[in-house]
């Protein structure tokens, strides 16, 4: 048993204040050391992954966002699948000129009375932006008759494609709870509205959770009866393998793949790696196309600026980088979405609207849906 005096706690106490007030001291001036001075500039824009930093995730290499950027900004990158028409979408304007994101599939809310909105602000960016802006809609009830004169009326309008529709969701903390899902991809007026796109030649692009089981054998029953329709499988990786979907995409040529790189480089969830995918992306080259889904769920980047949409746009790049190979990266970067919709003809509804304007195509030249959404946005 020890014993002590008074003196020599007295002692002991002094001892550990002076001790502790020196570490205080260096962390200070540690601390200060690393931070820029005050005259100093702090670079705007910082890699969504450091390297080496502790997030909890870890970057699938060390090359930041920025060298990506400058390496693969001039491919045309197209996002597949946005949700910023929830709002503001203005706000991602500096981020896509950064990123160099030359293509947004626009809309809003999935499936509930509140994407009727949504969808109008969908079509009033294209208006602003009828370069950067591709307009999707879900505001219809797809178990309501209804949702057949909307489809139509809104693809005769101009819109390029139907989504995210949710055709079946369980598990979705979101989705699975909105007014207007279906129950499985054959639900209500799911048929018709297929025939109505292949009418349209309008891309329909479809929530299906879990991708797996009995909600993907009625996706299956779709593909086959509507062969013309142009079936997008929403983030089709998410808690998918590689292997389930290279069958499924084996069996059915009209199943176009929604892939979310973010999920996979940098969801905690994701039980595969970005390489895991790439035998996949290499067997159907064409099918593949590339998303963000606005982030959801992400936020794993350096700084609070970095979050969600911003790492998503990080990992599609880091998949550029990883393919290698300059043709496929131009097809999943652009060109597959692009071939998608840039055959589709222009509509007698916007060529009544053209008309009325003064507008005609040129001699011998018919006007695609995209040319002529163009002049109709440029010609107010």
């Amino acid at each position: 048993m020890l014993h002590f005096t008074k003196s020599s706690l007295l002692t002991a106490m002094t001892l550990l204040v002076v001790l502790t007030g020196a570490g205080l001291w260096l962390a200070m001036e540690s601390r200060e050391r690393d931070m820029p001075a005050a005259n100093e500039a702090v670079s705007a824009v910082q890699p969504v992954i450091e390297a080496g930093e502790t997030s909890g995730i870890t970057a699938p290499s060390e090359t930041s966002i920025n060298e990506l950027v400058e390496k693969y900004g001039n491919l045309g990158l197209t996002d597949v699948h946005n949700h910023d028409a929830s709002g503001p979408y203005e706000s991602k304007l500096g981020d896509w000129e950064w990123l160099k994101v030359k293509r947004v599939v626009l809309f809003g809310d999935a499936s509930e009375p509140s994407a009727i909105q949504t969808d109008a602000v969908a079509w009033e960016a294209y208006q602003a932006h009828p370069e950067l802006i591709i307009p999707f809609f879900s505001g219809f009830d797809l178990h309501s008759p209804s949702s057949l004169d909307t489809v139509r009326t809104n693809l005769e309008k101009g819109y390029m494609g139907l989504g995210e529709i949710v055709a079946a969701s369980i598990y979705s903390p979101v989705v699975s709870k909105v007014l207007w899902k279906g129950d499985h991809p054959m639900d209500g007026y799911l048929p018709q509205i297929y025939a109505l796109c292949a009418e349209y030649k309008a891309p329909i692009l479809l929530h299906i959770d879990p991708p797996n089981g009995w909600a993907v054998g009625k996706l299956e029953e779709a593909m086959r009866q509507y062969p013309d329709t142009a079936f997008l499988f929403a983030h089709i990786n998410a808690f998918n393998s590689p292997e389930s979907i290279e069958a499924l995409m084996e069996k059915h040529s009209n199943l176009y793949a929604d892939f979310s790189a973010g999920f996979t480089a940098y969801s905690p969830e994701s039980s595969n790696k970005l390489e895991d995918f790439l035998p996949l992306i290499r067997r159907f080259p064409d099918r593949v196309l590339l998303s963000t889904d606005s982030g959801y769920g992400l936020q794993y980047g350096a700084t609070p600026a970095t979050y969600g949409e911003t790492t998503a746009i990080d990992a599609m790049y880091r998949l550029l980088d990883l393919v290698d190979d300059p043709v496929l990266q131009r097809k999943l970067a652009h060109d597959n979405f692009d071939a998608l919709v840039r055959q589709v003809p222009a509509t007698k509804t916007q060529l009544e609207a053209l008309k009325s304007k003064g507008i005609a195509p040129a001699a011998g030249k018919a006007l695609t849906k995209l040319e002529a959404g163009k002049l109709l946005a440029d010609n107010k």
